[in-house]
């Protein structure tokens, strides 16, 4: 079984919002929506469903962002 960064993917009402994508990285999601459904027993799910929780989790584990994030908030 492969340690995925990311479970589940919640079911929240999506905000829509286009965005180029290239093909390598389509088909790299694609692959990863195969895999994360296989581990979770589910049928295989859209692979653009992925980008928010990739995003939310690479923002909530990047420590210079966080830091940047907390200076700035201490100087408003």
């Amino acid at each position: 079984m492969a340690k995925l960064k990311l479970g589940p993917i919640a079911d929240d009402k999506p905000v829509k919002v286009t965005v180029e994508l290239p093909a390598a990285i389509h088909r790299d999601l694609a692959a990863y929506a195969d895999i994360l459904a296989r581990e979770a027993g589910q049928p295989a799910g859209d692979p653009v469903r992925l980008i928010v929780p990739m995003l939310e989790r690479f923002m909530a584990t990047d420590r210079g962002f966080a830091k940047a994030r907390r200076t700035a908030s201490a100087d408003r």
